[in-house]
């Protein structure tokens, strides 16, 4: 193989493992945190609404201090609720509010989860691309690269 196809093969395998790679696995890894978030907001939406069904206004739970740290808690009323809404900010709510909240908290992740899907899938359609050229230049057949 000549020395200037041995370059270019290099370059592409280098852009591939510089550039597509790490984009690919940096949205796959902010694509999870949305799903999380999701996660959050649905569990909270079945816990309002199992409250909201069992007509409960008082309960007594654990809550998780950090590290793995709980501490029994008393919540005499809990037609309110406070739900964090990002950037360290807390919204006290009612259970009807805070359902329309999450509705639409979790339309908007599900729109972001969409796009993140969508950037994926086009950095693996470039990384796909660049190994066709790559075994364009190395005139190897489909299976080997």
């Amino acid at each position: 193989m000549d020395s200037i196809r041995q370059e270019k093969v290099q370059r592409f395998e280098e852009f591939v493992d510089r550039r597509l790679k790490p984009d690919l696995v940096r949205a796959i890894s902010e694509r999870d945190k949305v799903f999380e978030q999701q996660k959050v907001f649905s569990d909270l939406r079945k816990n309002i609404e199992n409250l909201e069904k069992n007509s409960v206004t008082s309960l007594r739970t654990l809550v998780n201090l950090g590290s793995e740290v709980y501490m029994q808690a008393d919540v005499p009323d809990t037609r309110r609720i406070f739900v964090d809404v990002g950037l360290g900010f807390h919204v006290e709510f009612t259970w009807s509010e805070a359902l329309n909240y999450i509705t639409a908290r979790e339309e908007k992740l599900a729109r972001q989860i969409e796009e993140y899907t969508r950037l994926i899938a086009s950095i693996k359609a470039q990384i796909k691309m660049v190994c066709e050229g790559i075994r364009e230049l190395l005139q190897i057949s489909d299976g080997f690269y």
